[in-house]
């Protein structure tokens, strides 16, 4: 009986064995024919709103999310931001929760700050175009922007896309934005219950305390290389030859400035732009009595044009028990470009003591 049996558990197995195999060709016969189709007759798509679709540029073929997010003003006008959700599908999760990013400028559009995908490649991450620039609209009068309206529009971005938890990373004038909403949330008595999101942590990147004090800053470094590269002959240098300078040293020193961030400069908005806009910019602390800010670290780069004494102030007007400083060596204003694997690893492990 026993012999019996193991000869039919055999024979029966093998059969299996066959019929899956024959299974498993069909299966591969079947995928090599949808990819012949489609690759014969489908043209590449174009990015639609709000569908998932596949970032060419990035290492990991990161799955992203776009559309539009409506924000008003107090006198009752509307407008659109555009966003980008990179991987989706983990802007919920509770191991390594996402990041929100600000861009630069004011008016510098986000596309700059998008190789972040590539070197935090795990965590979701939403980028948008602030008003102003990029694809969202451009309002020319002037009384539509100022950083409060823009720490509002942040809000309605987190509510719209049901963000529970995040970190907050600010790039430049990101991070001045990204100060202000945590010491707006800081401050409001209202936003302490379980259904309001809650930032865990926050990065501010070559980001300045007081916007007069970089602009002294900018003309002290200029003047710097007037006297350090002088010509033989005697004469000055032109402002396209001190401009090309200081942009190698103090604010991408790479060869050549990378695409991605010549783009961006080169389409930045118009209406409210750059220094001007927030040439009166001193950051202060919240109001005696207010919540914790989160934890935080301030990064620049050895040769940012944000120098050392532009974001010392942060210490004194952050009410957190936790403030890092970190200098990334050989780095200047855009180290993402400059040491992305390091400036990387710097943000995603900050961010990762604190999910």
């Amino acid at each position: 009986f026993h012999a019996h049996a193991t000869k039919t558990s055999t024979m029966t197995f093998i059969r299996w064995i066959m019929f899956n195999n024959q299974i498993i060709s069909l299966l591969v016969a079947c995928i090599c024919l949808s990819r012949s189709v489609a690759t014969a007759f489908l043209a590449p798509p174009s990015t639609p709103i709000s569908t998932h679709t596949k970032s060419s540029s990035s290492l990991h073929a990161s799955s992203t999310n776009e559309g539009f997010l409506q924000v008003s003003r107090p006198d009752g006008s509307e407008h659109k931001l555009s966003y980008r959700v990179v991987r989706p599908m983990n802007l919920s999760s509770q191991q390594a929760a996402p990041i929100i990013a600000l861009h630069g400028g004011p008016s510098i559009p986000s596309n700059y700050l998008h190789p972040l995908e590539d070197v935090v490649p795990y965590r979701s991450i939403v980028f948008y175009d602030q008003l102003g620039c990029g694809k969202s609209d451009q309002p020319t009068d002037i009384t539509q922007y100022s950083i409060g309206d823009s720490v509002q529009d942040l809000k309605m971005l987190l509510k719209k896309l049901g963000v529970r938890r995040f970190h907050l990373y600010g790039q430049s004038y990101g991070g001045i934005l990204a100060f202000e909403y945590m010491k707006s949330v800081a401050s409001d008595s209202t936003t302490n219950n379980e259904d309001d999101a809650k930032c865990l942590s926050a990065i501010l990147s070559s980001a300045p305390s007081n916007v007069a004090q970089v602009e002294g800053e900018f003309v002290r470094l200029l003047d710097e290389l007037k006297t350090t590269h002088s010509k033989d002959d005697g004469e000055e240098l032109t402002d396209a030859e001190l401009e090309a300078l200081f942009q190698t040293n103090h604010q991408c020193r790479m060869p050549e400035m990378p695409p991605k961030l010549k783009e961006a400069y080169a389409n930045a908005g118009t209406v409210w732009r750059g220094t001007d806009a927030i040439k009166d910019y001193v950051a202060a602390p919240p109001a005696e009595g207010a919540s914790r800010m989160p934890s935080s670290m301030i990064m620049r780069g050895e040769h940012d044009f944000v120098s050392e004494e532009c974001i010392e102030p942060w210490k004194s007007v952050f009410n957190t028990k936790f403030l890092r400083y970190k200098t990334m060596k050989g780095c200047s204003h855009h180290g993402l470009f400059e040491d992305g694997a390091t400036y990387g690893e710097l943000i995603d492990s900050f961010c990762a003591e604190y999910d």
